[in-house]
């Protein structure tokens, strides 16, 4: 095993094409070209155009990242990729593209569990971070609170029943008309309205549920519209904002004291929200807990959390991939690639 490996890192598995590059746990260049633009006027991700978009950036993205890293394709010992979960065809193109590199370079490719990434994000923005603690994941596809024991063991708990709190907080986006990407428009809306509406949630065992929020939301756009009266936007997202953060802390406090471990990190797109930040930092400073975030930059879907993850996949000889490699939709967030 190579000690300070040069990991090329590919991250394709929504509307980003990101590739990395890392010389052991040194990031040396992080490349995001963002589909933003081409989907905001569709009001979400079009998965086709999606991976037709990845086909057109992927090559480009490899070799931009390779210029700023300052290194030739042919010095990369190792290439890593989301192989799940996430968007099929958009995952296709970045398996396909790492598969095809491992083979001419001679080299092993690594598959990387998505969220697990996200938590490996945190890795990058604080080096000296050790297992065990806490992840508090929050994104469009899960939710909940993962025991991180080890480099390569991830235990979920209080999960989300249904929907993930960043599925909810795009869906309430679209119920309000308000432009994609839809979580950090509520966030700016929401520091300009007061969260003075009352949202029915559901919290049972320790289990979230954002489709009922939702619901609930979308239930009282509706009454005030039928009514005639006026929506102030700014206070509905507010509101649903408080609720849907809260509920995600509250189980995530809870399970702080639950099981003992006083070292708490944030991942997953939402862990960008300011008003999560906000209250993790409130109730780390409450309990005397040791709470990280990772900068905006690596909240987002990035190919340098997929290579820091691979990292640990290497360093503790977990298999590298083979050549029938295939994409997978839905992952769970302890699984990892057994070959």
């Amino acid at each position: 095993m190579i000690s300070n490996p040069l990991i090329l890192g590919i991250e394709t598995s929504c509307d980003e094409t990101s590739v990395a590059v890392m010389r052991g746990e040194t990031l040396l260049s992080n490349v995001i070209s963002s589909q933003i633009e081409i989907h905001r006027r569709f009001g979400g991700v079009v998965p086709e155009i999606a991976s037709r978009n990845h086909l057109i950036a992927i090559l480009p993205v490899i070799t931009e990242a390779c210029e700023k890293a300052g290194v030739a394709i042919h010095d990369v010992d190792a290439v890593a990729v989301t192989y799940g979960a996430g968007l099929v065809g958009a995952l296709l193109v970045g398996v396909s593209a790492a598969k095809s590199l491992g083979y001419a370079l001679g080299v092993p490719v690594y598959a990387v569990n998505h969220i697990q990434a996200h938590i490996a994000a945190n890795y990058i923005s604080s080096p000296d971070l050790k297992p065990p603690f806490l992840a508090i994941v929050a994104s469009g596809g899960h939710t909940g609170v993962v025991r991180v024991d080890g480099p390569n063991s991830f235990t979920a708990f209080d999960t989300t029943s249904d929907d993930a709190i960043g599925e909810a907080f795009d869906k309430v986006a679209r119920a309000l008309s308000l432009p994609y990407p839809g979580g950090p428009e509520i966030d700016k809306r929401a520091k300009l309205g007061t969260p003075c509406i009352e949202f029915m949630a559901h919290k049972k065992n320790r289990t979230l549920s954002y489709s009922g929020l939702k619901t609930a939301v979308v239930n009282y756009l509706h009454t005030k519209e039928q009514r005639g009266e006026q929506i102030d936007i700014n206070d509905v997202c507010a509101s649903f904002q408080k609720t849907a953060v809260d509920m995600l802390v509250d189980v995530a406090v809870d399970a702080v004291k639950r099981i003992g471990i006083n070292t708490v990190v944030l991942a997953g797109g939402v862990a960008a929200n300011s008003y999560l930040r906000a209250r993790l930092t409130e109730e780390g400073k409450k309990l005397k807990l040791d709470t990280r975030f990772p900068p905006m930059s690596l909240c987002t879907d990035n190919a340098a959390m997929v290579a820091r993850r691979a990292l640990d996949m290497i360093r503790e000889n977990l298999p590298p991939a083979k050549l029938d490699l295939n994409a997978v939709s839905y992952l769970k967030i302890g699984d990892c690639y057994k070959g």
